[in-house]
C-alpha cells in the first residue's frame, strides 16, 4: 500500500517512512537527515520542486531495494504542489552537462556543432533544438553525419542521400544507386566500434536455468553459423524468395533472420501468437514459399504447441527446430524438414559465403501491422529501414559499442528487426532470454547479462512491479531504459526508474511502416514520466486541428499528428493496400508537401513535452469536449490500489443522445470482492479532481481481462463494441 503523499518533502517524518519502507525508527531517522540534507545541499530548497527531486535524486538517498512505497512517499510529496497545467509534466531525470558530451549525439554535435550552427552552437542541451531543426531541415548533411557511426558498408555508394525533385515520390527517393547487403553489415568486424570476431554478439539463457552462467556467442561464431543457414537455403530456394518465420526470439531465430537477408531472399515475419487462420493470412498475402517455426513454445514452464498452428495455417514446406533439447516432440507431415535434416546438407561446404549485394531498395522483411485500425497491413521493408532504426536507437537510447541491449519482443513484431539492427550495427550485443519475460527468471537473466540497456512495453513492467519481482537483483548497471508500444502508467514508470537508480526511461512512439519511432524521448533533455520530449532525429511534425489547420509550434494542443513526409526510412509501398490512399489521401499540404498521416493523436503539453492519447479511433466526445481514453486511464489507474489497469470507451445511449463514459477495470486479485459502484465513486472523484468536472462516468465494470491484439495493444473498439451489445441487450429486456 502506498504511504499518503505530504504537502512537500519537508512535511516527510520519520513515522511516514517507518510506515511506506518498514524501516526501524533510527533508520528512518537518519533516512529523513539524509533526504533533508540532501535537498538543502547546493541551494536547491530555494529552488522549486524539480530543482528539490534532481538534488534527491542525485544524492542516491532513495536506492533500488527501498520498498516502491517509499519512492511513491519522496517523489509525490516533492511534487505535490507542482501545477501541471501551468508547468506540464514534472521532470524526474535531468542531463549533465558534462555527461552529455559523452553520448553518441552529443559526440556528432561537438564535433560539427560549430561547424553547421556556427557561432549559435553552445553545447549538446543548450544547442539541441538548434540541431534537431537542422536535421530535419538539411537532411543530406545529417544522415552523412550518422552514417559514419554505424557499421554501414556500401558496395556502391549513393549518387545521393535525398532526391525530393519528383514531388510524385511523396516521400522523396533515398539513396539512389546504394548497393549492399544490410546483413553482412551486422557480421563484420567494425574497427571504429572495437569489434572483432572474438567479440560477443549475443548473450542468452533458457528459462529453467535461472542459476547457470549466461550463454555467449561471439561475432564470428554468430556469422559462421549465419553463413551455414544461408548455403542450404541456396540447395532449396531460388534468390528472392519469400521465407517466413514464426517461432520467439532466439538465437535460432536471429540466425536464421540474416541468414535469408544475407543470401538475398526476404523474411516475412510471423508473430509467434497467432492463429491459424492468421498465419495462412499471413504466408498467402506475402506469398511465402517456406516457413522455420518450433515444434512448441516453452515458456512459463509450459510447452505450448506451434507446429500443429502452422500446419493448420499453412500447406508451405516447414523447417521445424526443437524448442528443446536435440530432439523434436512432434511428427512432421510429409514435406516437411526437421532442424537437424536442414543442416545436414551444409556438410562439406566452404565457410565462405557468395553474399548478394542488391539495391538499397531491395526487399528485404515483410511485416505486418498489429491490425488496431483494421486488416493488417502487409508492410516491405527494404534495406533502408535497418539504417533508419539503428540510427534512431544510436541517437536516443544512445546504443554503443560494448553495451547489452536487451528488448522482450518477437522477429513478427517491427521491434523485433529493430533490435536486431540496432545491436549488430551500432557494435553492442544482443541479450535474449528464452521464456517467458513476465516473471522473476527474466528480471534475473537481466541482472546476470550485464544488461545496460533494458526495453519494454508497459504491461510487462506492470507485472514486475505486481509481482515485485526485481527485490534481491541487482539492475544498476542498466543506463538507459525504453519503452513503447502503449501509454505508460506513471507510477509504473516511478517503479522501473527507481530499480536502476532513477535512470531515463526513453519512450518511443512509432510504426512499422516507418521502420522507427517519430516521437522519443532523449538523453540530452530532460525526462518526465509517460511523456516524450521531442521528435525524432531528423523526423518533422504538426498537430493539426479538427479542421486539419496546423497549430503554431510550441503551442500547448491536442490533435492528429502530420508527419512531414520527407521521412527516411519510411515505406513508400504496401502490398495489400494503396500506400497513397492509407497515409497521404485527405492529409492538408504543408510547406508545399502532403503530410503523412499516422493515425495518433498527441497533446504537447505546457514545457514542450508530448503524451501520445491513443490512435485517432480512440477519441470521445463527452458533452461536447473532445478527450481520449488515453487521458481518462492515466487518471482512473491510480484511483484505487485494488487495480490493475482499466480502459476508458464512449457508449451509445439506448434511446440515443450524446456519448456516454463507460470504465472497464481489471483487478490485481481477480478473486477478491470489490463493488462496481464503489469504484465508480472513486472514477468520477478522480476525473473531476484531476481532469474535467464535467466529465461524468456513467458505466463501470470489473472485467477479468482485456482484449490485446497479438503485440499486445490494447482493443477498446471491441470492448465498445462488446459493451454496446450487452447494453443494447439489457434495454430490449
Amino acid at each position: 500500500m502506498a504511504a499518503t503523499a505530504r504537502g512537500s518533502v519537508w512535511e516527510i517524518q520519520p513515522r511516514d517512512v517507518e510506515t511506506a519502507a518498514g524501516l526501524s525508527a533510527a533508520d528512518a531517522g537518519a533516512f529523513v537527515a539524509a533526504l533533508r540534507s540532501a535537498v538543502s545541499a547546493g541551494g536547491a530548497a530555494s529552488g522549486g520542486p524539480d530543482a528539490v527531486w534532481e538534488a534527491v535524486a542525485a544524492a542516491g538517498v532513495m536506492r533500488p531495494e527501498h520498498p516502491h512505497a517509499l519512492h511513491q512517499l519522496v517523489y509525490y510529496s516533492v511534487y505535490a504542489g507542482w501545477d501541471r497545467a501551468a508547468r506540464g509534466p514534472p521532470p524526474y531525470w535531468f542531463p549533465s552537462r558534462i555527461d552529455t558530451k559523452q553520448t553518441n549525439l552529443g559526440r556528432l554535435m561537438e564535433a560539427n556543432g560549430p561547424r553547421v550552427l556556427g557561432s549559435s552552437y553552445k553545447d549538446p542541451t543548450s544547442s539541441f533544438h538548434l540541431f534537431h531543426k537542422f536535421s530535419v531541415e538539411h537532411q543530406e548533411a545529417y544522415w552523412s553525419m550518422v552514417l559514419k557511426e554505424l557499421s554501414i558498408k556500401f558496395q556502391q555508394e549513393p549518387k545521393s542521400i535525398l532526391d525530393a525533385s519528383d514531388k510524385s515520390r511523396k516521400g522523396g527517393t533515398w539513396f539512389q544507386g546504394a548497393v549492399l547487403n544490410i546483413a553482412e553489415c551486422c557480421l563484420l568486424p567494425w574497427p571504429s566500434q572495437n569489434r572483432t570476431d572474438d567479440s560477443t554478439a549475443i548473450v542468452w539463457r533458457d528459462e529453467g536455468l535461472d542459476d547457470y552462467p549466461v550463454n555467449r556467442m561471439s561475432l564470428k561464431e554468430l556469422r559462421d553459423q549465419v553463413i551455414t543457414v544461408a548455403t542450404v537455403l541456396d540447395t532449396m530456394f531460388q534468390k528472392g524468395d519469400r521465407i517466413a518465420i514464426d517461432m520467439p526470439m532466439t538465437c535460432n531465430a536471429v540466425i536464421i533472420y540474416l541468414a535469408i537477408v544475407l543470401g538475398g531472399y526476404a523474411v516475412v515475419s510471423i508473430a509467434d501468437s497467432f492463429a491459424p487462420q492468421e498465419i495462412g493470412t499471413r504466408m498467402s498475402v506475402s506469398k511465402a514459399k517456406a516457413i522455420f517455426t518450433q515444434d512448441f513454445i516453452v515458456r512459463g514452464g509450459k510447452k505450448v504447441p506451434l507446429y500443429s498452428r502452422v500446419v493448420k495455417g499453412t500447406s508451405s514446406k516447414a523447417i521445424v527446430i526443437p524448442a528443446s533439447g536435440g530432439f523434436l516432440g512432434v511428427a512432421l507431415r510429409n514435406g516437411d524438414v526437421s532442424w537437424e535434416d536442414f543442416l545436414s546438407r551444409a556438410a562439406g561446404s566452404p565457410s565462405i559465403y557468395p553474399t548478394v549485394y542488391q539495391s538499397s531498395a531491395a526487399l528485404t522483411n515483410i511485416l505486418f501491422s498489429s491490425g488496431t485500425t483494421g486488416e493488417p497491413k502487409a508492410i516491405p521493408w527494404s534495406q533502408l529501414c535497418p539504417i533508419r532504426c539503428a540510427s534512431d536507437t544510436w541517437a536516443h537510447l544512445d546504443i554503443r559499442p560494448q553495451d547489452i541491449f536487451c528488448w522482450p519482443t518477437n522477429l513478427g513484431w517491427v521491434m523485433g528487426p529493430i533490435l536486431l539492427y540496432s545491436c549488430f550495427l551500432s557494435g553492442a550485443a544482443l541479450a535474449l532470454y528464452h521464456g517467458s519475460p513476465l516473471g522473476r527468471g527474466f528480471c534475473k537473466f537481466v541482472q546476470d547479462a550485464g544488461v545496460t540497456v533494458l526495453g519494454s512495453v508497459p504491461s510487462l513492467v506492470k507485472s514486475w512491479k505486481a509481482g515485485n519481482f526485481t527485490k534481491g537483483l541487482d539492475w544498476t548497471k542498466i543506463r538507459v531504459l525504453s519503452t513503447t508500444g502503449e501509454a505508460s502508467d506513471i507510477d509504473d514508470d516511478l517503479w522501473l526508474s527507481s530499480r536502476a537508480s532513477y535512470k531515463p526511461i526513453i519512450e518511443c512512439c512509432g510504426g512499422t511502416e516507418l521502420a522507427s519511432s517519430y516521437i522519443q524521448g532523449s538523453l540530452l533533455r530532460p525526462q518526465a514520466f509517460g511523456a516524450f520530449s521531442g521528435a525524432s532525429m531528423s523526423t518533422g511534425f504538426v498537430i493539426l486541428d479538427e479542421q486539419g489547420t496546423p497549430y503554431p509550434e510550441n503551442v500547448p494542443c491536442a490533435g492528429e499528428v502530420g508527419l512531414f513526409p520527407l521521412y527516411f526510412g519510411a515505406t513508400d509501398r504496401l502490398l495489400n493496400a494503396d500506400n497513397n490512399k492509407v497515409y497521404f489521401d485527405g492529409m492538408p499540404i504543408y510547406n508545399g508537401r502532403q503530410l503523412r498521416r499516422h493515425g495518433d493523436i498527441i497533446r504537447r503539453t505546457v514545457g514542450g513535452y508530448y503524451v501520445v492519447q491513443g490512435r485517432a479511433d480512440d477519441t470521445m466526445n463527452l458533452g461536447g469536449i473532445k478527450t481520449s481514453s488515453v487521458e481518462i486511464e492515466r487518471i482512473c489507474n491510480r484511483a484505487d490500489e485494488a487495480l490493475l489497469e482499466t480502459a476508458a470507451v464512449s457508449i451509445k445511449p439506448a434511446g440515443g443522445g450524446p456519448e456516454q463514459l463507460a470504465i472497464l477495470a481489471v483487478l490485481k486479485d481477480r478473486s477478491a470482492p470489490c463493488d462496481a459502484n464503489v469504484l465508480k465513486s472513486k472514477f468520477q472523484r478522480a476525473i473531476q479532481k484531476n481532469l474535467n468536472p464535467l466529465f461524468k462516468v456513467s458505466y463501470v465494470k470489473i472485467v477479468p481481462e482485456f482484449p490485446r491484439t497479438a503485440s499486445n495493444k490494447l482493443l477498446r473498439r471491441v470492448l465498445r463494441d462488446q459493451l454496446n451489445k450487452e447494453l443494447s441487450n439489457r434495454s430490449k429486456l
